[in-house]
């Protein structure tokens, strides 16, 4: 099984550190879950380590990055999970979802698997982050592959919704954790480990008018109100469905 990640996953490791805020975040969305299943479980990021967790990865790349205090993990895709009905006390997938080839099928298989409470932790497209003023083909991949909020519900039935804001020191290095960094975008290293920047291909203009804003303190003044700003909502959101 070749994944899209076996290609794009080379500095995932060393760029996706969980952060520990959001852990607690989608730890206590878990419940008292005892078992759970982690759908496009990367290297491991924010598996709960006081709980039974089953890991399901495509991708043998990250799969060779796992740690080795992370979960059993199995080479599988969402859309067909190896498991029988209700297997599970609560199942999570992170930042994951927007990368699955059949979206509905994937959940549709979580819903099977799982008799308790799904954790979704995904990005709604409807927001604009700052970044998007530089690379505004990074709102035209959002709203391609990003589902929208509304259809969580179509495919799940009832679900619970909350912000879940990015600490301006995150250590998670996914797309828009750094809002309080601006420079790190210029590094073509920390761009590696998100897949939106393997996605939209040349970022050289856009990144030369970042650049040119942070050395003329443009950006600075455009953005003053996110200075002391600990956290930012970026348009993350957690998604619960019962």
């Amino acid at each position: 099984m070749v994944a899209k990640y076996d290609t794009i996953g080379i500095n995932y490791a060393q760029l996706r550190n969980p952060d520990p805020r959001i852990a607690n975040a989608i730890w206590a969305a878990l419940g008292d879950a005892a078992t759970v299943l982690n759908v496009g479980a990367g290297t491991g990021s924010y598996e709960p380590p006081d709980r039974k967790v089953t890991a399901v990865e495509p991708s043998l790349e990250m799969t060779r990055k796992r740690g080795p205090s992370a979960a059993e993990v199995i080479q599988a895709s969402a859309g067909d999970l190896p498991f029988a009905d209700d297997a599970f006390d609560a199942s999570m997938a992170i930042l994951t979802v927007h990368h699955w080839p059949d979206k509905a099928a994937g959940l549709r298989e979580m819903r099977r698997v799982t008799r308790g409470r799904i954790v979704l932790l995904t990005f709604d497209p409807a927001c604009r982050p700052w970044l998007t003023d530089y690379l505004p083909e990074l709102t035209v991949l959002d709203d391609a592959q990003m589902p929208a909020m509304f259809d969580y519900e179509k495919w799940l039935g009832t679900v619970r919704t909350s912000p879940v804001l990015v600490p301006r020191d995150c250590t998670d290095g996914f797309l828009y954790a750094y809002w309080h960094r601006p420079e790190a975008y210029l590094d073509a290293r920390i761009r590696s480990g998100s897949s939106s920047f393997w996605a939209i291909g040349d970022v050289a203009a856009g990144l030369e008018r970042l650049k040119r804003d942070l050395d003329t303190g443009e950006w600075e003044r455009r953005y003053a109100d996110l200075l002391n700003m600990e956290a930012y909502d970026a348009g993350y959101r957690l998604v619960l469905a019962d």
